[in-house]
C-alpha cells in the first residue's frame, strides 16, 4: 500500500511516500522517469533491487534490507521491492521530483490501451502468443490495486 504526501511538499522539488508491505507483499518492477529514489527501511525485511541499462548488460543490483538500511534507485532504472520476512515491513521513499512519474512494467507492456499486437510481444518476450493474450487479459483491468 502506497501513501503519498504531496500537499506539504508541493513546489519543493521532492516527493515522499510511505510503503507498507504485508509478508510476501511487493512493489512490482517499475521505473520513475523523472526521479532518483532513496528508500529507508523502518521495520521488517525487504529484498530490493534495480536493473542497470542495456549498455551495462542489464546487471541486477540487489540487497536484502533490514531496519535502518538505505538503498538508492537511480533515475529511470527498473526497480522493485518485496517483503521477504514473516512480519509487516514499512519503508519511506524520497524521490528527487515533485512529479517523479511511475511506469509499472507489466501494466505498461501487457495492459496498454489499445493493446500492443500480441505477435510483437510474443517475439519480444519469447512467449507463445496465447500466453501473451492471457497476460493482456489479466493486465487490461486497469492496473495494480494500490
Amino acid at each position: 500500500m502506497l501513501n503519498t504526501l504531496p500537499i506539504g511538499l508541493n513546489t519543493l522539488g521532492v516527493s515522499l511516500v510511505r510503503i507498507d508491505f504485508a509478508p510476501g507483499g511487493q512493489n512490482p518492477p517499475h521505473t520513475h522517469p523523472r526521479a532518483t529514489e532513496i528508500l529507508v527501511l523502518v521495520e521488517g525485511t525487504l529484498l530490493v533491487g534495480f536493473v542497470s541499462s542495456n549498455q551495462d548488460k542489464n546487471r541486477l543490483f540487489s540487497k536484502v534490507l533490514y531496519p535502518g538500511d538505505v538503498f538508492v534507485f537511480p533515475i529511470g532504472m527498473i526497480h522493485f521491492q518485496v517483503n521477504v520476512g514473516r512480519t509487516n515491513a514499512v519503508a519511506f521513499a524520497g524521490l528527487g521530483s515533485q512529479n517523479p512519474g511511475v511506469i509499472t512494467i507489466a501494466d505498461a507492456v501487457f495492459g496498454s490501451k489499445p493493446p500492443i499486437v500480441p505477435d510483437v510481444l510474443a517475439r519480444a518476450f519469447q512467449l507463445d502468443v496465447n500466453v501473451v493474450r492471457y497476460l493482456e487479459a489479466r493486465f487490461s483491468s486497469g492496473g495494480p490495486p494500490y
